[in-house]
C-alpha cells in the first residue's frame, strides 16, 4: 500500500470525509479551536513513538529546514482544520463541499504560477469531468440549484482554509529529506504551539469540552484518522504522484461524504449519488492514469 498513490490518496479523502463529519456533529459539545488543539496533541502522543527513531537522524535536518516546517504547519495542518471547523459553526454542509472541491483546480493553478508545471489537457479535463461529479452530489442532482446559495462568513472562513492547503500541497514539493514519521512529528508538534494561544483565548472565554462519549470518541477519530494516518497518506500519495494529479482525488472527498452520511446517518442513497460517483471516477482517470501514460516516454528515448 505505501508504493500506491491512488490507494493511499482514496483512504486519505474518506478520513477527511469523516472529519468533516465528526467537525459538524462536535460543533454543539466542543469549541472548533479546543477540537484542532486537541486532535493535534492527541496525533502528537501517537507518532512520537515511531518518529523517535527516526528523529536521532533527521533532527538537524528538520531544524535547518524549519522555515519549510513552519511553513507546512501554518498553511496544511494548523490552519486547515481550525478554519474548517470555525467555518462549520457559520456555514451549511453544501457550502462546506463546494469550497473544499475548489482545492484541485487552485493546486494546479499555483503548480502552473509558482512552479511553472505543465498543465495538460487530460488534467484540465479530468478536473472539469470530477467537478461536474461533486456538483451533482453536494447538489442533489440538482447543479442549477446553486446558484441561489448564500454565501456568509463562514464560507469566506472556509475557503481562505481552502486556499492555504493548496498552498501545502505545493510545499510538499521541497518537503525536508527526512522520514515521514519525522516530518509529521515535525509539522503535529509545530502546529499544537501554534494553537496553543488560540486554545487558551478560546478557554479563558468559556468555551469548554463536554465530556460526553460521544465527543470523546469523536475526538479520539479526528486524530488517529484525519491527522495521523490521513496526513502520513497524502503526503507520501503528493510524493508519488505530484501535487496536481494527487488534487484530484480531493474530489473524491465530497462523494465519500455522502456515502458515510447514508451508512452512519441513515439517509437514502438517490441515483445522483451512483451519477457523481461515475463522473468523479472518470475524472481521476483521465487526469491521473490517462494522461500520465500518454506523457511516458517510449521505450529506449533519453
Amino acid at each position: 500500500m505505501w508504493r500506491n498513490g491512488p490507494l493511499l490518496l482514496a483512504a486519505t479523502m474518506l478520513f477527511w470525509a469523516g472529519n468533516s463529519i465528526a467537525g459538524r456533529a462536535l460543533a454543539g459539545v466542543t469549541p472548533p479551536i479546543t477540537l484542532a488543539f486537541w486532535r493535534w496533541t492527541l496525533a502528537l502522543l501517537l507518532v512520537t513513538p515511531l518518529a523517535l527513531p527516526h528523529l536521532r537522524t533527521d533532527g538537524a535536518v528538520l531544524v535547518q529546514r524549519w522555515r519549510t516546517v513552519l511553513a507546512l504547519s501554518v498553511t496544511g495542518v494548523a490552519s486547515f482544520g481550525a478554519l474548517l471547523y470555525v467555518g462549520l459553526h457559520q456555514t451549511t454542509a453544501l457550502n462546506s463541499l463546494l469550497m473544499q472541491a475548489a482545492i484541485p483546480p487552485l493546486i494546479l493553478l499555483f503548480a502552473w504560477v509558482a512552479l511553472r508545471e505543465r498543465t495538460t489537457r487530460w488534467q484540465i479535463g479530468g478536473v472539469a469531468l470530477s467537478l461536474l461529479g461533486v456538483l451533482v452530489v453536494v447538489s442533489h442532482g440538482r447543479p442549477w440549484d446553486l446558484l441561489h446559495l448564500d454565501l456568509n462568513r463562514g464560507d469566506g472562513i472556509i475557503f481562505l482554509g481552502v486556499v492555504l492547503y493548496a498552498v501545502y500541497s505545493l510545499i510538499l514539493r521541497r518537503r525536508p529529506p527526512v522520514h515521514p514519521f519525522s516530518l509529521l512529528w515535525a509539522t503535529f508538534l509545530t502546529s499544537m504551539v501554534l494553537l496553543g494561544p488560540l486554545y487558551g483565548w478560546e478557554f479563558a472565554g468559556g468555551a469548554r469540552i463536554h465530556l460526553t462519549a460521544p465527543a470523546m470518541l469523536g475526538i479520539g477519530y479526528v486524530a488517529l484518522f484525519p491527522s495521523f494516518l490521513a496526513y502520513l497518506f497524502f503526503n507520501r500519495g503528493v510524493e508519488l504522484l505530484g501535487p496536481g494529479s494527487a488534487g484530484h482525488f480531493l474530489h473524491l472527498q465530497p462523494f465519500f461524504g455522502a456515502i458515510l452520511a447514508v451508512t452512519v446517518l441513515g439517509e437514502a442513497f438517490r441515483p445522483f449519488h451512483a451519477a457523481g460517483l461515475l463522473l468523479i471516477a472518470a475524472g481521476i482517470g483521465l487526469s491521473s492514469f490517462v494522461a500520465a501514460r500518454l506523457s511516458r516516454p517510449p521505450p529506449g528515448s533519453p
